[in-house]
C-alpha cells in the first residue's frame, strides 16, 4: 500500500512541475528594431579592405542577413590622410591597396544614406607575424582531420591573435554523366561540360582566438584551426584550407573573446548567458544607440596547404534507369551513356540530379585559380 501511495505521489509532483512550466520568449527575439554591424577591418599591409555593413536580425528571422548598402565608408588617419572606400556590392565596401603610415592611428567614419553618422575610436596599426607552419593530423577518437596552426613573434610584441579560414573541398557526383538532351535538333548529343567534378568553398564561422600573455615567449604552437568531419567527405578526393592571421590590440582580444563565449558558448546552465557586446564604434549624434562591431586597423599573414588522405568513402546512389532514347529525352533524367543489347536495341541510363550532376550539392564546376 506504501508503494501505491508513494507511486501517486510521484506521479503529482511531476504533474505539479511541469504544469508551472511556460514558455518564455525574452523581448529580444521579436525585437521590432534592427542596429548596424560593422564586420571588417582595415588592411594596413598592401593588401585591399573590405568591410560589410549589416543589420541585426531577430533570432527566429530565417532569412539571410540584411547588407545596408547606399552608406560613405572613410578611413581617417590621425595625421589627417583620409581614404575613401567604394561600394563593390550591397552593403559591401572596399578600399584599394595603399601604402598606410604604420606609425600613425586610424579610425572609421560610416554615414548611412538615413543620414546617421558613426565613428570608431583611433586604434593602432598592427603588424602581424607571418604564420610558421600549417599542420595536421587525424583524431581517430573524433573520427576528424584536426588543422594547427603554428606562429611566433620574436619581438614578443603581438600577444593576441585573431585567425579565419577558407575551406575547399573537391567533390565528385556518383555518376558520370556524359550526354545532353540538344533542344535544336531535339536528339541526345555527347556532353561537352563536366559537371562530374565540383569544388565547393566554405568560410569559417567561429571565432578562432589565441594568446600567449601568460607566456614567457610569443608562440602560437599547435593551435587547431579547424575540425574537419570524416564523414562529410571533404578528405575524400583533395582538400585546401588558407588561413588567415591578424594581431590584436588587447581592446579587440577582449571584445571577440567576449563575442566568442556569447554567441558560442550558450547553450547550458552552466555557459555564459547572452549579452549585448558592443565595440568602439559609437553614433556621432547618439552614444546610446547599439552598434555592433569592432574597427581594427593591422597587417595580414595567410597561408594555403593542400591535402588529400583519402579519408571518407566514394558517393553512392541507387542504381540507374534503363531508358529508351525516346524516354530519355522525355524524361527529367540527368543522362549518363548509352549502351546496345545483345539484341542490337539501344538503351540509355538516366539518373537524378544529385547523384548525376554535382552542382545540385551547391558547389560549383568551375576550377578555381589556385587549385593544384
Amino acid at each position: 500500500m506504501k508503494k501505491h501511495w508513494s507511486a501517486l505521489l510521484l506521479m503529482m509532483l511531476v504533474l505539479v512541475i511541469y504544469s508551472c512550466i511556460e514558455p518564455f520568449n525574452p523581448p529580444e527575439v521579436n525585437n521590432p528594431e534592427s542596429f548596424l554591424v560593422v564586420d571588417g577591418f582595415l588592411n594596413v599591409g598592401g593588401d585591399t579592405s573590405k568591410i560589410i555593413l549589416r543589420n541585426t536580425q531577430n533570432t527566429n528571422d530565417e532569412v539571410k542577413p540584411l547588407n545596408e548598402g547606399g552608406a560613405k565608408l572613410v578611413a581617417e588617419a590621425e595625421s589627417g590622410e583620409t581614404y575613401n572606400f567604394e561600394e563593390l556590392d550591397n552593403g559591401i565596401y572596399v578600399l584599394p591597396p595603399v601604402n598606410f603610415n604604420m606609425s600613425t592611428k586610424y579610425r572609421l567614419r560610416i554615414k548611412r544614406s538615413n543620414g546617421r553618422e558613426y565613428l570608431s575610436g583611433y586604434v593602432v596599426a598592427s603588424k602581424t607575424p607571418p604564420i610558421d607552419s600549417l599542420t595536421y593530423r587525424v583524431d581517430r577518437n573524433r573520427n576528424a582531420m584536426l588543422v594547427y596552426v603554428n606562429a611566433h613573434d620574436a619581438t614578443n610584441n603581438t600577444r593576441f591573435y585573431r585567425w579565419r579560414f577558407e575551406e575547399t573541398y573537391e567533390y565528385k557526383s556518383a555518376f558520370f554523366s556524359g550526354l545532353v538532351r540538344d533542344p535544336e535538333t531535339e536528339t541526345i548529343i555527347a556532353r561537352r561540360d563536366d559537371i562530374n567534378t565540383c569544388w565547393t568553398t566554405l568560410e569559417s564561422k567561429d571565432i578562432k582566438l589565441g594568446s600567449t600573455i601568460k607566456l614567457n615567449q610569443d608562440i602560437i604552437k599547435d593551435l587547431p584551426i579547424n575540425v574537419i568531419d570524416i564523414a562529410t567527405n571533404k578528405l575524400y578526393f583533395k582538400y585546401s584550407i588558407l588561413v588567415r592571421q591578424y594581431a590584436l590590440s588587447q581592446e579587440a582580444f577582449e571584445y571577440w573573446t567576449d563575442l566568442a563565449k556569447t554567441t558560442q558558448g550558450t547553450g547550458s546552465l552552466f555557459d555564459p548567458q547572452p549579452s549585448q557586446v558592443t565595440g568602439n564604434i559609437r553614433n556621432v549624434a547618439d552614444a546610446k544607440e547599439l552598434v555592433f562591431g569592432y574597427f581594427s586597423a593591422s597587417t595580414e599573414e595567410k597561408q594555403r596547404i593542400f591535402i588529400a588522405p583519402l579519408l571518407g568513402r566514394f558517393p553512392t546512389c541507387n542504381a540507374p534507369d534503363t531508358l529508351t532514347p525516346q524516354e530519355a529525352y522525355d524524361s527529367y533524367s540527368v543522362l549518363l551513356n548509352s549502351y546496345m543489347d545483345p539484341q542490337g536495341v539501344n538503351w540509355i541510363l538516366g539518373s537524378s540530379e544529385l547523384c548525376a550532376d554535382c552542382r545540385a550539392q551547391g558547389g560549383t564546376n568551375k576550377r578555381p585559380s589556385f587549385w593544384k
